[in-house]
């Protein structure tokens, strides 16, 4: 069943739509509201659709000792765990500023929820969409609190098995229609062997009312590629400045060069799966067809080398042409007849049976292309 819903005002996704893009800034951001502002420029430099950030109250999602606990690390913004958070979470005053910052940008904003408080403001704030991330795909209370504003979800998927994951989809199913479950692996990096993208066919079967996507957090840009191959309607990966900062995010991050390059190839992807007709396409004519010298100029392009060397007629298509001397009145046999790129052009090669057991109006000369006016 082919699926497709709004997820932001005018951009549908699911069935054909583009692959929608998320720039995931997250964290990535160092705690400052100005590189956030950078990073939502360079996403919308990119060509991405949307950006991403990470809501937290902070009592609300961990309780005191958590809060408390000592937090020794390269990644540390603070000497326990509590400080640490603190340093990286903005403000609902600074959410404002960037949403509106986003807006004067263009592109469309976004956020997980880490917590219900924090839904709740996100709602408030006028999101489009809910991202659920993969530490909440599996706490069904708030799953279920985020599905009644009946706003569409976006849910990653990493750290759950199957069950699970078809758990909350007919948890929500019921609530609201508008799903997206992102197959994710949830390590910084992902080792290519932990990916299975092929849970992407799974997911298809077995969620057939929600749509497919991916959330990769995996060091280059060829494995999201190959999910887009395989369907994914709906990309997220994360955006740095520098992957070298620190944090534990940006290893498995694309600076923005790397990111833009990836949004070009998606695209092209796309236009490369394009249906499942499998005809002659537009830039085959002048490697099948009889094309002069001077049509050949701004002709869709082919590669010169091979299929116009020299600028010359000859093509790779190939003719049916005689294989011997047949004279007038001959009934036609296999034996009499064979396949050579040729001038001037005839028959096609896969027409070669259907001349079986035709007469030759005329002689045929040894190597000349049978045409049309060659049989009866």
């Amino acid at each position: 069943m082919d699926i497709e819903f709004e997820l932001i005002p005018g951009r549908k996704i699911g069935k054909n739509h583009p692959c929608f893009i998320i720039a995931e800034i997250g964290q990535n951001h160092q705690g400052d509201i100005n590189i956030a502002k950078r990073m939502i420029i360079e996403a919308k430099e990119i060509g991405a659709d949307c950006v991403k950030f990470q809501k937290t109250d902070l009592p609300s999602r961990f309780n005191k000792a958590a809060l408390e606990r000592p937090y020794v690390s390269l990644n540390s913004w603070g000497k326990t765990y509590g400080e640490h958070r603190k340093h990286l979470e903005f403000s609902e005053d600074q959410f404002y500023e960037l949403y509106q910052f986003a807006q004067q940008k263009d592109i469309s904003f976004s956020s997980s929820g880490m917590d219900k408080k924090s839904v709740d403001f996100l709602h408030k704030l006028g999101i489009p969409f809910f991202k659920v991330g993969s530490g909440d795909s599996n706490n069904f209370p708030q799953l279920i609190h985020t599905a009644k504003f009946t706003k569409p979800m976006v849910i990653s998927t990493g750290m759950q098995n199957m069950e699970t994951v078809k758990k909350v989809y007919d948890l929500l199913m019921p609530i609201n229609k508008r799903l997206c479950f992102l197959l994710c692996t949830s390590s910084y990096p992902a080792p290519p062997k932990d990916i299975h993208l092929n849970v992407l066919k799974t997911y298809k079967s077995e969620l057939p009312g929600a749509i497919i996507g991916y959330s990769g957090h995996e060091v280059g840009q060829e494995i999201t590629i190959a999910a887009v191959a395989l369907g994914a309607k709906v990309v997220e990966r994360h955006l740095t400045l520098n992957r070298t900062w620190k944090g534990s995010d940006h290893v498995a991050s694309l600076e923005p060069q790397e990111f833009k390059q990836l949004v070009r190839q998606i695209r092209n992807v796309e236009l490369a799966l394009g249906t499942t007709e499998k005809v002659l396409r537009d830039s085959e004519i002048p490697c099948y067809e009889k094309t002069s010298s001077e049509e050949l100029v701004g002709a869709p392009a082919t590669d010169p080398d091979v299929c116009h060397r020299g600028r010359d007629k000859k093509k790779l298509g190939k003719t049916i042409v005689a294989a011997k001397f047949i004279p007038a009145g001959t009934v036609l046999t296999e034996d009499m007849l064979d396949v050579k790129v040729a001038e001037p052009k005839g028959r096609r090669a896969e027409e070669l049976s259907e001349l079986i057991g035709r007469t030759a109006k005329h002689d045929v000369s040894y190597d000349h292309s049978i045409t049309d006016d060659v049989v009866d």
